[in-house]
């Protein structure tokens, strides 16, 4: 699979359609420098972009930038590592920012356990709270989830299920998919889309090592996929080495399209429908 894969890969001709990187954090330090270029190279190609915001100050960041480029988006949210680093009174500020008009969603939240003592949390209940947390504001706010999960499915299921009466008109992206089918059966019965990254396209996806992935985008409808970089992670072949960026998505759509049979065209077009949808960008 990955011999047919990588010619195409290498060889993307650019589509009539606009593309969108659905998440990706260019208010990261890796892009100070040149944020401007990096920007423009995804406006050379048509590419939207929605700016994920991790704690207060990247929020506020992901705020500024969007105010500065047509095309580009913000998300406000609290990532599963600041669990144990929040202000007494941090949501007052969080909500004043989420009102901003350029905010499209509420995230990145949600629950990792993937070295979660590492970044200083020993007590898992506290992401689990914070999740809870920024599922009752994008409720009052009328806002989108961003969500974020890292060998936490069940957990971030039950949470999800705990707060069922916000969610009746509350869609969300769960964020750089990943699980089994019937991981993503229960997701997708939620209402949630799923988003996918640079990562599909790595040998192991395509020879068959690692099938999960594989199977996730064939099984999921093309309706719910939206495509992403998560920027400056998960740089996807045949840039793996080098630091991610919104241009690069282009590869992960090609790689969608060659997994589910469709054309480059249908799936940049399709993802970027439903990223619209979901996001409500103008």
């Amino acid at each position: 699979m990955m011999e047919k894969l990588l010619p195409n890969l290498l060889y993307f001709q650019e589509l009539n359609k606009f593309m969108i990187d659905a998440h990706c954090h260019l208010n990261f330090q890796t892009f100070v420098s040149d944020v401007e270029e990096v920007i423009g190279r995804a406006k050379d190609k048509d590419i939207n972009i929605i700016n994920v915001g991790t704690a207060l100050d990247s929020s506020k960041t992901a705020i500024e930038l969007a105010e500065k480029y047509p095309g580009l988006y913000a998300t406000v949210g609290i990532h599963p590592h600041h669990a144990d680093k929040l202000e007494l009174n941090w949501e007052v500020e969080f909500e004043k920012l989420a009102k901003h008009p350029k905010v499209v969603a509420i995230g990145e939240t949600g629950i990792d356990y993937f070295r979660y003592e590492s970044n200083g949390i020993t007590n898992k209940n506290l992401q689990r709270k914070l999740f809870a947390k920024q599922i009752k504001i994008a409720h009052r706010l009328d806002l989108p989830l961003m969500i974020h999960n890292r060998q936490a499915g069940e957990d971030i299921l039950k949470v999800l299920n705990e707060n069922k009466p916000l969610l009746k008109n509350l869609p969300g992206l769960f964020h750089c998919f990943s699980g089994d089918v019937e991981f993503l059966k229960k997701v997708l019965n939620l209402g949630f889309y799923v988003g996918f990254d640079g990562n599909i396209t790595y040998p192991g996806i395509a020879k068959g090592e690692t099938t999960a992935l594989f199977d996730l985008i064939k099984y999921a409808p093309i309706d719910k996929i939206i495509s992403e970089t998560d920027s400056p992670y998960l740089t996807p072949i045949p840039h793996r080495g080098e630091r991610n960026e919104p241009s690069f998505v282009k590869f992960v759509v090609e790689f969608i399209a060659e997994v589910k049979n469709l054309t480059k065209k249908e799936v940049a077009e399709k993802t970027s429908k439903n990223a619209t949808n979901l996001f409500r960008l103008s």
